[in-house]
């Protein structure tokens, strides 16, 4: 498994064919800075947590200049075909459900956050519940990106049902959850093997480092990654 870091909640992650974007807020991307036809190279899927603009990114343009496939929730898939995606690229789900992707599939667990595109007229368009992302490959590691979201005691269910091996987790504050909650979950509710923190330093106002995160994993025996922006490691 290669991973790759844009910044905030951006991720590419390469599994054998699958060549995956999460959450592709790139061109905008302060801590980027750069278009984002080279992190779209190759991808075959888009996946959305949910639809603020700073995960919903270049999603538009990613999919109709490479025709990946969009996972995402209902509200998403057809609030992007409206945009101009086509429509046989979408694949919808919800919280609880299972798609499959070809080479790996998607299950869609709860997130605590909200979810919405500003209309730039004062109004917002509802789009559907944010979600975390479990991604089930045949031959790798089972990897969890958290989306946005808070502690919540659930996550000890999702580590029951799909028992994630990767992390990726939000750690800036504010809008999620902050550096040591972050760490609290991870300790708390799962036996991760590799964590990445993540949503942190793209704004004044989140946390500019994943420093409490990582002195809150210490000790735990979890490998925590925190690759430079645009670094791919492979894990």
């Amino acid at each position: 498994m290669k991973i790759t870091w844009y910044g905030q909640s951006a991720f590419r992650v390469e599994v054998g064919d699958a060549k995956i974007l999460i959450d592709p807020f790139i061109s905008q991307n302060p801590l980027w800075g750069k278009s984002w036809e080279g992190p779209a190279e190759g991808v075959t899927h888009v996946l959305l947590t949910h639809g603020h603009g700073d995960h919903l990114g270049d999603s538009v343009a990613i999919l109709k200049n490479t025709g990946a496939q969009l996972v995402a929730n209902f509200e998403l898939c057809m609030y992007l075909v409206g945009q101009g995606v086509r429509g046989d690229q979408i694949n919808p789900g919800n919280i609880g459900g299972t798609v499959d992707c070809g080479g790996f599939t998607t299950t869609f667990v709860n997130a605590l956050h909200s979810s919405s595109a500003d209309n730039g007229d004062g109004s917002n368009t509802y789009l559907g519940n944010p979600a975390g992302l479990v991604l089930h490959f045949a031959n790798d590691r089972t990897l969890y990106h958290m989306g946005d979201t808070d502690i919540f005691s659930d996550m000890g269910l999702i580590n029951e049902l799909h028992e994630p091996k990767v992390g990726i987790v939000p750690v800036g504050d504010r809008f999620t959850m902050g550096g040591a909650v972050a760490a609290l979950a991870c300790r708390r509710f799962f036996q991760f093997e590799t964590v990445i923190p993540c949503h942190y330093a793209t704004f004044p106002m989140l946390d500019q480092t994943p420093e409490k995160f990582v002195a809150g994993m210490e000790g735990s025996g979890v490998e925590v990654l925190v690759p430079a922006v645009g670094e791919t490691r492979e894990i």
